[in-house]
């Protein structure tokens, strides 16, 4: 096995790990909440500290990996996994809500190291491999959306007299293992930033770029969307008198859709190109907007939210794979830490408008709002496929 493919591989596996965690934390954070909550209102608010937590510490882990390289940072943000996951199973065996809602704060701060991810595959990859190597670590995905519901019921009452306090527990394994993982991958272990070539530019200079607007707004926009349609879509769902069990069903096929097709992602960029792959991705997060508005029957919400999770595929794999044309290695750590803070922004964004749009103006007019956005990113992609013939074939 070649050195790029071995530390994709490990990437992949730690991926698979995190989201794993994410995807259990997400399936028996409400449900915890409810147990310690004073008040139903703030059931949610242990999920919603997970955004905040991630929010926090985006910005933070690029700069020091940065300065510390790939590894060494990792490493630190699967402490705070194994530190939240920690404080979170304390939590429910004492019954503090407060305690709870700062494990999973730990999480999301786990979460906000590792989504560099995928771009240290890019940086571990030749040019040819790039968008492939992207893909690949994302696809550990698949793993999380079917081992993580299942893990949330079967750990519930792993201790006895604390329900989930087994739960979170898994997350400190998970957690464990993935620093394990990363230990043994062969990452640059310091001095992560580049010091030859041409001094850093401005963000702002940065940010001018057709390809940089591209990269970020399509990514974004595609995220946003996924994000507030999919926390409307169980609200939804019941409210059109389909079983709990179906929302569940309909929620795991969707994120299927979304790391499901990291299998070949990177070799369509390859065969056809990033640009035209991301208008693929606003024509699936249109298509399902089509379906969706359509009828509330299960197959409508179902095949809806499978294109919904491809669509957001081909835009983040997408976008990710054209950020990484936008900068120089002096100019990495701050463009990337930019770029994750703002998709955090606008999924935090997303999941806390979701409910109240849904409930304003239902689920029709929840997924027609989203077209002006669909729209905007189109033009956007549009106008790098003009001005710039030569898309990126990393």
């Amino acid at each position: 096995m070649t050195h790029e493919r071995r530390v994709v591989l490990s990437l992949a596996t730690a991926q698979a790990l995190f989201q794993t965690g994410v995807v259990l934390l997400m399936t028996v954070g409400g449900l915890a909440g409810l147990l310690l909550a004073p008040t139903k209102v703030l059931a949610t608010l242990p999920i919603a500290t997970v955004a905040l937590g991630t929010a926090t510490a985006t910005i933070p882990a690029s700069l020091l990996m940065g300065r510390m390289g790939r590894k060494p940072g990792f490493l630190l943000g699967t402490l705070f996994g194994m530190a939240g996951g920690a404080t979170a199973a304390y939590a429910m065996t004492i019954g503090s809500f407060p305690l709870l809602c700062l494990g999973t704060a730990l999480v999301g701060a786990y979460q906000g190291f590792a989504q560099f991810y995928r771009f240290a595959a890019a940086e571990a990859a030749s040019e040819a491999f790039r968008s492939r190597a992207i893909s690949y670590v994302l696809a550990g995905g698949v793993v999380a959306a079917l081992a993580g519901p299942h893990l949330g019921a079967l750990t519930r009452d792993l201790v006895p007299q604390a329900a989930y306090a087994g739960s979170f527990l898994v997350i400190l394994g998970l957690s464990l293992t993935a620093s394990a993982v990363l230990a043994a991958t062969p990452l640059p272990g310091g001095g992560g930033q580049a010091q030859d070539g041409p001094a850093a530019r401005p963000l702002t200079v940065i940010a001018r770029q057709p390809r940089f607007l591209a990269a970020v707004g399509g990514a974004a926009i595609g995220y946003v969307v996924m994000v507030t349609v999919m926390t409307a879509t169980p609200i939804s769902m019941v409210a059109h008198d389909h079983h709990v069990g179906d929302a569940a069903t309909v929620i795991q096929w969707h994120v299927l859709g979304m790391f499901a097709p990291s299998f070949f992602t990177g070799w369509l960029i390859k065969r056809f190109g990033v640009t035209p792959l991301m208008l693929a991705g606003v024509a699936a997060l249109t298509a399902h907007v089509m379906i969706a508005v359509s009828g509330v029957a299960l197959l409508h919400y179902l095949s809806a939210l499978i294109l919904l999770g491809v669509g957001w595929n081909f835009l983040f794999v997408g976008g990710s794979t054209l950020l990484t044309e936008t900068y120089t290695p002096a100019e990495r750590a701050k463009v990337q830490g930019f770029n994750d803070f703002v998709i955090v922004g606008v999924v935090a964004a997303g999941s806390f408008s979701a409910g109240a749009l849904n409930e304003a103006f239902g689920w029709r007019g929840l997924n027609l709002a989203v077209l002006p956005f669909l729209a905007a990113a189109a033009l956007i992609i549009l106008s790098v496929m003009r001005g710039q013939p030569r898309t990126a074939q990393a």
